[in-house]
C-alpha cells in the first residue's frame, strides 16, 4: 500500500539566512530548513524556486528524497543555480512529483542566546 501523505505543492512565504553568528560551525550556524517528509513508495523530486522583493526568481534547486524518507534540506546548502544570498528576505514554492509534507525551520545564532523558529509550510496543491 502507498500511503503518501501531503501535498505535491507548498510555499514558505518567510525566509532569511542571517549572515554570521555563535556557535560551532555548521550544527549553530544560521539557516533555514525545509524539513521534507515523503511517506510514499516512490522518490520525491522536488524542485525549489526562490522568489525576492527586488528582482527574478531563482531555481529550479533540485532536492531528491527517497521512498520513506525525510530530508532536511538547509537552504544554506543550495548552490545550484546559485548560493541562496545571505541577509536577503526571500520565499520559496517547493513542488514535487509525488506528495510531500513541508516545514520551515530557522536557527538565528547572531546572538548568543539562540533563536529557533519553526512552521508548517502553506500547501498549496
Amino acid at each position: 500500500m502507498d500511503d503518501a501523505l501531503g501535498k505535491r505543492t507548498w510555499v514558505i512565504a518567510e525566509g532569511h539566512i542571517p549572515s554570521g553568528g555563535h556557535g560551532d560551525s555548521p550544527a549553530l550556524l544560521s539557516h533555514e530548513t525545509a524539513c521534507i517528509l515523503n511517506t510514499s513508495g516512490t522518490d520525491a523530486h522536488v524542485e525549489i524556486t526562490v522568489y525576492f522583493s527586488d528582482r527574478e526568481p531563482v531555481g529550479p534547486y533540485e532536492v531528491t528524497v527517497p521512498a520513506r524518507r525525510t530530508v532536511h534540506q538547509r537552504f544554506n546548502d543550495l548552490t545550484d543555480p546559485e548560493p541562496v544570498p545571505r541577509d536577503t528576505d526571500f520565499a520559496t514554492v517547493l513542488r514535487s512529483d509525488v506528495p510531500v509534507v513541508v516545514q520551515h525551520s530557522r536557527l538565528d545564532s547572531r546572538q548568543a542566546e539562540l533563536a529557533l523558529l519553526s512552521t508548517i509550510a502553506w500547501p498549496a496543491g
